[in-house]
């Protein structure tokens, strides 16, 4: 397995590449190094082995660890936590309450998963091991657990990306991790002197609303860095939320503007991409970047998830 070294972070915190899609610096697992070892996502099945790996280069073991959060229930970011579980007879799972039930059964997740993936499901996210209950956790907004003496995490309701989303703010680092609900961070492009971030708008609870809020809520913690599921941490924070509000409406705008035209999903895709595609042009990064293959796999979801909430927008005028 070529697997890259965890990377050191500072502030006693690791990432794990999981290798999601079969990608490298998709989606991270981050490992906390405190009294009671805690990582923050486990990305899907497929990334298990990256972090069992990753646990040996760091010289830890799987049976001492205490804590596995998910932001969210997405399978992207918690599908392997079942397999995962299997090897850590001491762990728990903690999850937001409307992730809970779907944790322990699946299968509306899983159902939900193919209607995006297609049959790319197999491939990306199989299988899908469902979480006792008396193994998971619950954690309101506001609601903390303390991993060590001198480290107390706070959890934070976060919609807008999904409803059953929380972000965990540190106070080591004063960081927060964030999930999905800041958006994605394409460091593909940093060895042109670029690093962008777009919001992720995914089915089927996508809320741009909700993201802005929950933006605005992050904002008012005063953090020096964001953890992101898609991929590692940035210390430009300003520049984060700036971008996520600057790309919203845009993405909005050409989501509304397909949609009067019924150009379906497949028209919200190509305006977004085009957009996409203007701005980076506009920064330097070149026709055949790898970047660009991984903006249409991400724009093709984002659109999906536009179209969904532009549907449910319509729903709601006609019956009210």
């Amino acid at each position: 397995m070529n697997s890259r070294q965890p990377l050191d972070l500072g502030n006693r915190i690791y990432l794990i590449d999981g290798y999601d899609m079969g990608m490298p610096g998709r989606t991270g697992t981050y490992v906390i190094l405190e009294d009671e070892l805690t990582i923050v996502e486990t990305g899907p099945s497929l990334s298990v082995p990256r972090i069992k790996q990753g646990f040996k280069d760091l010289g830890l073991n799987l049976s001492d660890l205490k804590y596995i959060i998910v932001t969210h229930i997405h399978l992207d970011h918690a599908g392997g936590a079942g397999l995962l579980l299997q090897d850590c007879p001491e762990a728990t799972v903690v999850v937001h309450p409307r992730g809970a039930r779907h944790l322990a059964d699946p299968s509306r997740l899983i159902a939900g998963a193919r209607a995006v993936y297609g049959e790319r499901f197999d491939q990306w996210f199989d299988p899908i091991i469902p979480i006792p209950e008396n193994r998971l956790l619950i954690k309101e907004d506001g609601d903390t657990l303390s991993i060590g003496d001198s480290c107390t995490l706070t959890f934070y309701d976060s919609p807008g990306h999904a409803a059953h989303h929380f972000s965990i703010y540190d106070p080591v680092s004063n960081g927060i991790f964030s999930g999905d609900t800041a958006g994605v961070r394409y460091h593909q492009t940093e060895e042109q002197g670029f690093v962008f971030y777009l919001p992720s708008t995914s089915p089927n609870q996508f809320d741009p609303e909700a993201m802005l809020d929950s933006i605005e809520k992050y904002r008012q913690l005063k953090l020096d860095r964001i953890y992101f599921g898609h991929f590692g941490m940035s210390e430009e924070v300003e520049e984060v939320y700036e971008q996520i509000k600057y790309w919203i409406p845009i993405f909005m705008e050409e989501g509304r503007m397909a949609f009067e035209k019924s150009e379906g999903t497949r028209g919200i895709y190509n305006r977004l991409l085009e957009r996409v595609t203007d701005y980076l042009q506009q920064h330097d990064i070149p026709d055949g970047h790898e970047v660009y293959q991984i903006l249409k796999l991400d724009m093709e979801v984002c659109a999906m998830g536009i179209d969904d909430y532009l549907k449910k927008e319509e729903k709601r005028k006609t019956s009210s």
